[in-house]
């Protein structure tokens, strides 16, 4: 029998599980801690593919303990599933940030109030990117978490440097230099 691939939020939950077991809010906190600058995952989604993952016998739930809490265990197939699913070349991504959407429009926004939203976002960049320059100091990180906390960081710090560019931009007070 050939089974439906499964789709990157359901594999993410397997891969967390491959820890050992956890409950659904306890994977939501991995992912939110995790992964959650990267790849965004709701409550909603995370008990609806929980639901969906028993169903086709990739995990398997233990009994409801404290708080309503209930554990949930990666089986075999689960296992399998992953493995298949972590095998396959990825997606191409596609970028999904509010303010350059805001941005594109900007031509129908006063130019101050656009630089306050800039200013905005910075804050949460620089203390993105002081928490991870906080986390590669502490070490214990595997090569693959490494690899993808050092994205973290060069993707924080260009989007700093965008966002040092854009007032000149905007105002048109200088060229913004060709990156190319």
């Amino acid at each position: 029998m050939t089974r439906s691939p499964i789709n990157p939020t359901a594999a993410s939950l397997l891969g967390f599980l491959h820890a050992g077991e956890a409950s659904g809010y306890e994977l939501l906190g991995c992912a939110e801690a995790f992964i959650g600058d990267f790849w965004s995952l709701t409550r909603s989604q995370v008990y609806r593919e929980l639901t969906a993952l028993e169903q086709r016998g990739l995990v398997v739930a233990g009994d409801t303990g404290a708080r309503s809490r209930r554990p949930y265990a990666l089986t075999d197939a689960g296992r399998e599933a992953f493995a298949s699913w972590v095998a396959q070349p990825p997606d191409t991504e596609q970028i999904r940030y509010p303010l350059l959407l805001t941005l594109a429009f900007g031509a129908h926004l006063d130019t101050g109030r656009l630089l306050e939203h800039v200013e905005r976002h910075r804050l949460t960049h620089e203390e993105r990117l002081a928490g991870y320059l906080g986390l590669e100091s502490r070490g214990g990180l595997d090569a693959y978490q490494r690899a993808t906390l050092r994205f973290g960081i060069h993707y924080e710090r260009a989007a700093l440097a965008w966002m040092d560019e854009l007032p000149a931009i905007l105002t048109g007070t200088t060229e913004a230099a060709d990156p190319r």
